[in-house]
Order: structure tokens, then C-alpha cells, then sequence
């Protein structure tokens, strides 16, 4: 299984398995990582899987949508590295990414 590091806003890290096809944000809740409050369920319909993705993985993750753009533009740190865990797929080629979470995600 493909494995996913995330890194809270403290600087602690959590790396966790998920199946490959998953989104990295139902990973996180599945391994009670905390920093994601998915509250939406991963409908792309709020920003609160909101994350940073380390500049080595921006690439591998693909261009965001449209719309998952004008929901981050809901995130109060969004920065050029923001993505929705939710829209992220994982795959063997991400295998290993890392991400951060915002401080908050209200």
C-alpha cells in the first residue's frame, strides 16, 4: 500500500498506509491523523482537508480543478501549494508524499 506523511503545524510527522484509489483525504481520517476535520466527507464542497503539499510532490499531484481552486480560495492560509486532501488519489506513484496541515481549518 501506498504511504502518505503528514507533518501538523507543530512539525510532528504521521506517516500512514492507505489502498491505492483512496483519496489522501479518507486516508487521514481512516488513520486518525489529525489536522483534517473533512468535514464535507470528501465531496470537494468545503476546505477543511486543506493542505500543503511539499514542493517534491506539487508536480505528481496534478493541476487542481476548477472548482477544487475556488474552494481553497475558502482556506484562510491558502498558498501556492494548497490542495484539497480529498481531490488527491493515492497511487504508487505518490507513494511516500508529504503534506502539512494548517494550523486550523476554519
Amino acid at each position: 500500500m501506498p504511504s502518505a506523511t503528514f507533518i501538523d503545524h507543530a512539525g510532528q510527522s504521521r506517516t500512514v498506509e492507505g489502498p491505492e484509489g483512496e483519496n489522501l483525504m479518507r486516508v487521514a481520517v481512516l488513520n486518525d491523523v489529525p489536522g483534517i476535520d473533512a468535514d464535507c466527507g470528501g465531496e470537494c464542497a468545503c476546505a477543511t482537508c486543506h493542505v500543503f503539499v511539499d514542493e517534491a510532490w506539487l508536480d505528481k499531484c496534478g493541476e487542481p480543478s476548477e472548482l477544487e481552486t475556488s474552494m481553497l480560495s475558502f482556506a484562510a492560509t491558502a498558498q501556492p501549494n494548497s490542495r484539497l486532501a480529498c481531490q488527491i488519489i493515492l497511487t504508487s506513484a505518490l507513494d511516500g508524499i508529504v503534506v502539512e496541515t494548517p494550523a486550523a481549518q476554519h
